[in-house]
C-alpha cells in the first residue's frame, strides 16, 4: 500500500457521510483534488441540494473508456461497540479500521490516489470516476448520475463497481425492493376486544404471510443456483406499533424488503401480499370503516444479470483469472446495466466486514486494488 493510498483513505473515511448526513464536504474535497490535477468534475445534485453525485473524466474524451463507480455514503455507527473512532483510520496488524474502509471508500480512495499515475501513464482511453450518494438506503443517488453519463460521456467499454468483493469479479447480484406497510385499526380498552381492531395483531398476520412466501421459495429453490441463499428472500426488519398494554392498538407499521434473484420480479410478491391484505379488510372494517392497510414502495433497485460481454473479459484479465461469482446483496450495478452499460463488481475488502463495528480492510487488499488499477492503466494506454 502506497502512502498516497493511505492518505486518501484516511481523508475519505474522515468525512462522516452516514446516509442521513450530507456528503457535500467529501464531494467538494474530491472536486478540488481533481481540479489540482487539471480535471474538471461534474456534480449532479439531489433535489434538495443537500447531497451530490460527482463524475469526472481522466484522459481523452474518447469511446472505450472505463467507469470506476463507488458510493460515498456509509451506514450508521449508532449503538455499535467500536474500539476506535470510526471516522479516524486506525492501522493495526495489517488492517485499516474505520467506517467505510471496506464498504466502500477504499476503492474510490485508491482510484483517486492513482490519478497522477493515470495521467503520467498517458492513457489513450479515459477513466471516468463516478461517485454517488444514498446507495446504502436504496440506491437513490446513482440514477440521476447514470442519466448524465449516458448523455455526457463517450460510450465506455465497461463499468466497474467497486463493492467489496475481495478483488474477485462478481457478475450478478440480487435486486432489492424496500416497502413500508401501515395498518390502521381501531382503539378500545383491551378488555373489550370486540370493540377494537388490533393493528398489531393484523400486522403480525401480514408479517407471517411475508415469511410464508419466503418459505415457499426456500422449498422450491434450485440446488444449482449460485446464489446463497439460492432463492428470492423476503424479510421484515422493523416493526412499530401500539400505545400501551391495555389499549387495543390503533396503528402499526413495519418495513420489509424483497431481494430478488435475477429474472424474478418483486412485484408478484407485492401482488400476493396485497391480495392477502385485502382479504383481512372486511372483518376489520365491519368494526371500524376507517380501518385500512396501506403499503408504500421505499426503494427499487434492479438485480445485475450475468450477460457475459467485454466488461467481464476486461476484469477477468485484470484479476488474472476467469472464475466468476455472484452475491446476494444489492448494488448500483443493476442500475448501470438497466441503462445499457456492461458492468462487473470488483473491489477491495470483504463484505463480511461491511456494516460491522470495527469495520476494516486488509492492507493486502488495498495493495491488490493498486495493482489492479496499474494494470487497467496499462490496458488503456495500449
Amino acid at each position: 500500500m502506497t502512502p498516497q493510498s493511505l492518505e486518501m483513505i484516511t481523508r475519505l473515511v474522515g468525512f462522516d457521510t452516514v446516509s442521513r448526513n450530507s456528503n457535500l464536504e467529501l464531494i467538494h474535497y474530491v472536486s478540488d483534488y481533481l481540479a489540482s490535477h487539471g480535471i474538471h468534475s461534474h456534480l449532479v445534485s439531489s433535489d434538495d441540494g443537500g447531497k451530490a453525485n460527482l463524475f469526472a473524466t481522466i484522459g481523452p474524451s474518447e469511446e472505450g473508456g472505463v467507469v470506476l463507480s463507488g458510493h460515498t455514503d456509509v451506514v450508521p455507527v449508532d449503538g455499535q461497540p467500536w474500539d476506535t473512532d470510526p471516522f479516524t483510520i486506525t492501522q493495526k496488524d495489517g488492517r485499516l479500521y474505520g467506517r467505510g474502509t471496506c464498504d466502500m471508500k477504499s476503492f474510490s480512495a485508491v482510484a483517486l490516489a492513482m490519478v497522477p499515475h493515470f495521467l503520467q501513464r498517458g492513457i489513450k482511453r479515459p477513466i471516468h470516476l463516478a461517485l454517488s450518494y444514498d446507495e446504502e438506503i436504496g440506491c437513490f443517488g446513482a440514477p440521476s448520475m447514470i442519466d448524465r453519463l449516458v448523455t455526457d460521456i463517450p460510450r465506455p467499454h465497461a463499468v466497474i463497481v467497486g463493492e467489496p468483493t475481495s478483488m474477485r469479479p462478481i457478475v450478478a447480484h440480487k435486486g432489492i425492493a424496500a416497502l413500508r406497510t401501515t395498518v390502521t385499526g381501531h382503539e378500545a380498552h383491551s378488555s373489550q376486544v370486540q370493540r377494537g381492531v388490533s393493528a398489531v395483531t393484523t400486522a403480525a398476520r401480514l408479517i407471517t404471510f411475508i415469511d410464508d412466501m419466503m418459505a415457499e421459495n426456500r422449498e422450491q429453490a434450485d440446488p444449482e443456483c449460485r446464489f446463497v441463499p439460492p432463492y428470492t428472500t423476503l424479510h421484515t426488519g422493523v416493526v412499530n406499533g401500539g400505545t400501551a398494554l391495555n389499549i387495543i392498538s390503533r396503528t402499526c407499521s413495519f418495513v420489509w424488503d424483497i431481494r430478488t434473484l435475477p429474472g424474478d420480479d418483486w412485484r408478484r410478491y407485492l401482488e400476493r401480499f396485497q391480495a392477502y391484505a385485502d382479504s383481512l379488510l372486511p372483518a376489520m372494517q365491519s368494526v371500524s370503516p376507517a380501518a385500512s392497510i396501506h403499503t408504500e414502495i421505499l426503494a427499487d433497485a434492479p438485480p445485475l444479470q450475468d450477460q457475459g460481454g467485454a466488461a467481464q473479459q476486461l476484469v477477468f484479465g485484470l484479476c488474472g483469472h476467469a472464475h466468476t461469482d455472484v452475491v446476494p446483496y444489492a448494488a448500483e450495478a443493476g442500475q448501470f446495466q438497466e441503462r445499457g452499460f456492461e458492468v462487473v463488481l470488483c473491489g477491495p475488502g470483504s463484505i463480511d466486514q461491511a456494516h460491522q463495528p470495527n469495520e476494516y480492510i486488509d492492507v493486502s487488499q488495498v495493495s491488490a486494488c493498486e495493482r489492479f488499477f496499474e494494470q487497467l492503466a496499462d490496458q488503456l494506454a495500449s
